[in-house]
């Protein structure tokens, strides 16, 4: 079957809510997971931004695991574990529409921020290899992420990304902000959570708002990000002085 590269690696993640046996029970009772019906993802970026505690992270890890990765980061043949923190249950329950896709994936990855120790241990107790020549520890947070994302992720895959700002200075999620067009050039998906407005400005991508109330598209200049972060700078001693009087 010849498919094209149009087509998504995931198209929609959608809950099978029927199997849930009480929505008042975490991680069902998080509002974004509670009415969670179907979502659509962007063939290439789709950016889950809102405020903490609303559950971007718990779907993009129950995503992942959903699709074999492992819950702590790294390839589908990653195999180590530190603690049990992630809801297979939900991932279980969830449904990812693949348009067919899968049988041409070269490449894939799964990136978090809160567990990126563990996976450069792991990576680095075997050797680096893919990873390139200077072990991960040995490098910065930030230097490390940008090794995985020019040596190990070769494009024409499915990447998901939790939070990568957390280890990349505003100068260096500009970088990101190429890599990631390499990769969207190469043919790959993204699903990344995010709270960098810098990020999130990736153009042409769908933007999904958790709230307490559910799951809803909304626009770039929309965001509460865009909106604080540009007020701030525009208005920075006035914002200084409303906060600290």
């Amino acid at each position: 079957m010849r498919v094209s590269t149009d087509d998504p690696f995931i198209k929609s993640v959608s809950l099978n809510r029927m199997f849930v046996k009480s929505f008042d029970e975490y991680p069902y009772c998080i509002p974004a997971i509670k009415n969670l019906q179907t979502l659509e993802l962007h063939k290439n970026v789709t950016f889950f931004v809102g405020e903490n505690g609303t559950g971007k992270s718990t779907l993009l890890e129950a995503m992942a695991v959903a699709e074999g990765f492992n819950a702590e980061g790294g390839s589908r043949h990653a195999m180590f574990k530190t603690r049990d923190t992630h809801s297979d249950d939900l991932a279980r329950k969830l449904q990812l529409a693949r348009p067919g896709r899968k049988l041409a994936r070269s490449d894939s990855f799964f990136l978090r921020a809160e567990s990126f120790y563990n996976l450069s241990s792991y990576v680095d107790d075997l050797g680096g290899g893919s990873y390139g020549p200077i072990p991960l520890h040995q490098q910065s947070h930030g230097e490390a992420f940008l090794t995985i994302l020019a040596e190990r992720l070769g494009g024409n895959g499915l990447y998901l990304f939790d939070e990568p700002e957390a280890a990349l200075s505003p100068q260096r999620q500009l970088t990101f902000l190429v890599g990631l067009h390499e990769l969207v050039q190469a043919g790959s998906q993204l699903i990344i959570a995010t709270h960098s407005p810098i990020i999130m400005a990736y153009p042409n991508a769908t933007i999904y708002h958790f709230t307490q109330v559910g799951i809803e598209p909304i626009a770039y200049e929309d965001t509460e990000h865009y909106k604080v972060t540009r007020a701030f700078l525009t208005r920075t001693e006035m914002m200084l002085g409303e906060l600290l009087e």
